[in-house]
């Protein structure tokens, strides 16, 4: 399955604008996607929970609309508009959504060689 950059390079977007809310829903688009790393739009709805995972990486989260919780390693954060947040690689996160949120996730693959 090809992964499809939703954003033209070299033109002007309004980010939470890339991305709708969906009832019911957690709905990701790629903004970029390389082998050392990807950017990614996330809506997700009122009442849904983004399962606990584990990736090898930083990750970069930042709150475009709304507000967010985040669980890493057993500990909530609450994310405001605006407010981001970088998870530890090998840290087990998740979100849930106690009110619809949209957020932007970059995730850097390289430094990790050593």
């Amino acid at each position: 399955m090809k992964n499809i950059e939703v954003v033209e390079k070299g033109k002007v977007h309004i980010i939470i604008e890339i991305i709708e809310y969906i009832p019911n829903a957690v709905v990701s688009k790629t903004i970029i996607k390389k082998t050392t790393g990807n950017i990614t739009a996330t809506s997700i709805a009122i009442g849904e929970e983004v399962e606990e995972k584990t990736i090898p990486f930083d990750t970069y989260v930042q709150i475009i609309d709304g507000a967010a919780e985040v669980n890493i390693d057993d500990k909530t954060i609450y994310l405001n508009l605006g407010e981001g947040i970088v998870i530890p690689a090998h840290s087990q996160h998740s979100f849930t959504a106690n009110e619809q949120f949209k957020m932007i996730t970059t995730v850097i693959k390289s430094g990790y060689e050593e």
